[in-house]
């Protein structure tokens, strides 16, 4: 009898002991002043406090989810990795407000910065383009949604800057190629070139060496088919007298031996 009263004892003590703790800790919830909280963390973000900013904005995102001062807040999430140079983490946040909360004022600012994010990450023409691609691809994109957006002029601009580097990058391909003397893999880079970045300042090249690669492997008439089809881009580049002297001589030299 005496057991049973201990048990029963602890058990009611035990449960005092829950209920107290489960108070105190909704107590602490309660507490946060989460309008306070965002504020702090936008006056942090313009201090460039970026760490600090991160830490007010996530307690936000966190405890007021699914509310409108928690989407807000997640957008300056994304802004203090945004200027914190944490651009994958930027990008990460924005998407997850446009997941969340796709009519959010925010919306159209957080996908012109995941496109800015992805800029910033596209490399040098020799490097691997997967940023460049990516940011090629949200550009379009952010064009097609918001084609009466104050970013629209440079969004293009920065379009046809990715163009000419991914065009660069292709047509660089083949040069190294024909230096490899792998011509068939040249012919294939040129053409990519060709197809793909028409409106980049490498296309008449592309062409001008498509002909030099056909001549190398010998294939003299596929070579003369393509330049009377493709002249008027030689032309442009006024190299017409140079490819016209290749067929003379039947063989591809430089402008310099020409001279």
């Amino acid at each position: 009898m005496i057991d049973y009263n201990i048990q029963t004892a602890r058990k009611f003590l035990f449960l005092i002991f829950s209920i107290l703790i489960s108070c105190s800790s909704n107590s602490g919830r309660k507490e946060i002043d989460y309008n306070s909280e965002f504020e702090n963390g936008k006056i942090a973000l313009a201090k460039k406090k970026y760490i600090k900013a991160q830490d007010y904005f996530n307690t936000v995102v966190i405890g007021a989810s699914h509310t409108e001062l928690g989407d807000d807040a997640l957008f300056y999430l994304g802004e203090s990795f945004f200027y914190s140079k944490d651009y994958l983490i930027a990008i990460s946040e924005y998407d997850r407000l446009i997941r969340r909360m796709p009519f959010s004022p925010f919306i159209e600012k957080a996908r012109y910065r995941i496109c800015e994010a992805y800029l910033i990450l596209s490399p040098k023409y020799f490097n691997d383009q997967t940023y460049s691609e990516k940011a090629l691809e949200k550009l379009q994109e952010f064009i097609d949604d918001y084609p009466d957006s104050s970013e629209r002029q440079k969004a293009e601009a920065d379009i046809k800057i990715l163009r000419n580097k991914l065009s660069e990058k292709a047509y660089q391909s083949g040069i190294l190629y024909m230096k490899m003397e792998e011509y068939r893999a040249a012919l294939l880079a040129f053409k990519q070139v060709i197809e793909l970045y028409y409106d980049t300042e490498y296309i008449e090249m592309a062409h001008l060496k498509t002909i030099a690669c056909y001549i190398e492997r010998n294939e003299i008439d596929l070579a003369k088919n393509y330049y009377q089809t493709n002249r008027i881009s030689i032309e442009d580049i006024n190299m017409d007298d140079l490819v016209d002297e290749w067929f003379v001589q039947s063989r591809v030299f430089d402008r310099i031996e020409l001279e």
